[in-house]
């Protein structure tokens, strides 16, 4: 899912360099989501790893 998150930012800084400034906004808002998305699931496996 970070890889994801990754694609989808460079996705956007590739689109606000030529100039697509909708593209852009949208993918880093996906990208945003995915990551904060990974990180919650992170910290989730973290500490269920811990329980063990």
């Amino acid at each position: 899912m970070l890889n994801y998150a990754l694609l989808f930012f460079i996705v956007a800084i590739v689109a606000a360099v030529f100039g697509f400034g909708g593209i852009a906004a949208g993918a880093a808002s996906i990208a945003k989501v995915l990551f904060f998305v990974f990180l919650v699931l992170a910290v989730l496996s973290l500490i269920r790893g811990m329980m063990r």
